[in-house]
């Protein structure tokens, strides 16, 4: 299966051009630093370009101060994180091993050298690519978390870093890391913690407080001003994000869980073309939202908006869940859908300690060596049932109807039915959850004769429905029986996207009629910036 970032090593032998370099010191400052001077620290604005002239740059373990990784940065090498695309922050400290020259280029200015020198921007953005996907392998960052099978809050924080491809280390409760941790942060040992460096220990953890200090809650001045709001950071949107970067557009993308969605939690897809051997749905949306960082798309999250209003100069204003606005002279409506909640009793209460909606590796960590039951009948539910198998003791598909034919694809059908660790039951359902603080098992019900038997599990993942996310719009556009955005033809608009109110375009699942694949939603959400161009430029 295909994966983004090159082999570290390998990029790390490939210099810029003398060209390039020629280019950076026109543009940038020189600076010294003594030995053991501090370049920066966790947490600081990653809002510079930093080339190595002499001597050495090593990484620092933000717990003990002592050099982190066996290798260094030296001459004709640079620093440089994923972050600095999307102005966020370092997330390890680095500092001067030896008496060191380098030249300073402030994040704006480099940027836009990137964009006028191609081969330069290629291989930059392959090695800082290379250098993430090192410290997710390696789980190498500065945020750590203590208890993450034992607190649902940590639990919580570690589901968000995972989705959202940011690094972390996960001890647990009363292993000799976590101790070792806790000392040096003065905490006790033996309570579940979320620990950023040293010195900050998140209290009431929650994903919009660790966003913060990753950087990745970007402090948008209130009503600031961009061509287009794109709403939804899954296939559609981060599509959209790319392409309005390219066309010269200011565009945010704005997501309220994690940049992918609900497509970013498959494990496999295999019928996306150019990619014969896979590609996690992940990695196929990170690559997007590093295109669009490129050419100068930004990207909020966790941000919720609650609702959208039409100002009296025509623009849109986008009201956070914060309260916070943004404004746009275009909207691209993109939030998918999402699973629908079952009506059974406590499956709210069970939610995150037991009930899922997302089979990643957090999750099948979760269910290791145990029964996990899946609830649906599409490709999620399928792709969820084949990486699930892996870990899992044994995998149970419950599926409501008496067929996969029409809900799910052939070649992914015919391996669930292949695999020994799998069983498929057809007309079947769960009708109650048991446990205390943690699900233990579940009732099954057998549609046809009403017989039931309880099964022992510890993780039920519900795949089942389509419930679109459009609440927000609060009555601007047209919608469907079923809450779908009405497109083109529907409401006799003049492009397939172009809702019923001017200057706000749909694409994606949330569409009504839209074909729901992944490949579809990537191409419309692609297509659309034309028609977008068309209404900002007007």
């Amino acid at each position: 299966m295909e994966t983004i970032g090159r082999d570290l090593r390998e990029m790390q032998r490939i210099p810029l051009a003398a060209s390039h370099v020629a280019a950076l010191r026109a543009i940038g400052a020189e600076k010294h630093y003594t030995a053991g001077a501090f370049l920066v620290r966790a947490g600081e604005p990653a809002d510079r370009f930093v080339y190595v002239e002499a001597g050495e740059i090593e990484v620092v373990n933000p717990f003990t101060d002592e050099r982190h990784l066996p290798s260094t940065l030296g001459p004709t090498q640079f620093m440089g994180e994923i972050s600095f695309l999307n102005g966020g922050v370092w997330s390890m400290p680095m500092r001067a091993s030896a008496d060191t020259v380098v030249t300073e280029v402030p994040r704006p200015e480099m940027l836009r050298l990137m964009s006028e020198i191609p081969e330069m921007s290629d291989i930059i953005i392959t090695v800082l690519a290379a250098r993430r996907r090192r410290q997710l392998d390696s789980h190498d960052g500065t945020l750590v978390l203590i208890g993450e099978d034992d607190d649902r809050s940590v639990r919580r924080i570690a589901e968000f870093a995972s989705r959202n491809r940011l690094p972390y280390r996960t001890y647990p409760l009363g292993s000799p890391e976590a101790a070792s941790v806790a000392t040096a942060c003065s905490i006790s040992a033996n309570r579940p913690a979320v620990i950023f460096g040293r010195d900050v220990v998140v209290t009431e953890p929650t994903p919009a407080k660790v966003a913060r200090l990753l950087g990745l809650d970007y402090n948008l001045v209130d009503d600031e001003a961009f061509d287009v709001l794109i709403v939804g950071g899954g296939p559609a949107g981060v599509a959209a994000g790319v392409y309005a970067g390219a066309e010269g557009l200011r565009a945010l993308v704005i997501e309220d869980v994690a940049i992918g969605g609900q497509a970013g939690t498959s494990s496999r897809i295999e019928n996306y073309m150019g990619f014969p051997t896979g590609i996690s749905g992940a990695d196929l949306v990170w690559r997007g939202e590093i295109q669009a960082m490129k050419f100068g798309t930004r990207f909020a999250m966790p941000r919720r908006v609650a609702k959208l209003e039409r100002l009296e100069d025509g623009s849109f204003c986008a009201t956070f869940d914060n309260g916070r606005r943004v404004r746009g002279q275009a909207v691209v409506v993109a939030t998918g859908v999402q699973y629908r909640r079952l009506p059974i009793d406590r499956l709210e209460a069970f939610e995150g300690a037991g009930i899922y909606y997302a089979a990643t590796e957090i999750e099948a960590r979760y269910c290791r060596n145990a029964e996990a039951i899946i609830i649906g009948g599409g490709n999620s539910a399928g792709q969820a049932a084949m990486y699930l198998s892996r870990s899992a003791r044994h995998v149970r598909l419950l599926v409501r109807g008496q067929s996969l034919a029409t809900s799910m694809s052939r070649y992914l059908s015919s391996r669930l039915e292949a695999d020994p660790a799998i069983t498929i039951e057809y007309g079947a359902e769960v009708t109650d959850l048991h446990g205390d603080d943690h699900l233990d098992a579940v009732t099954i019900r057998t549609v046809a004769d009403g017989a039931t038997r309880r099964i022992s599990t510890c993780a039920v993942f519900v795949m089942v429905g389509a419930a679109p996310n459009t609440g927000w719009l609060s009555g601007l556009v047209e919608l469907d029986n079923h809450g779908f955005v009405l497109t083109g033809d529907a409401i006799g608009a003049h492009s397939p996207y172009a809702t019923s109110h001017p200057g706000i375009f749909a694409v994606g699942d949330v569409r009504a009629s839209s074909v729901k694949r992944v490949a579809a939603s990537v191409g419309e959400g692609s297509v659309v910036i034309s028609k977008v161009w068309e209404h900002v430029r007007s």
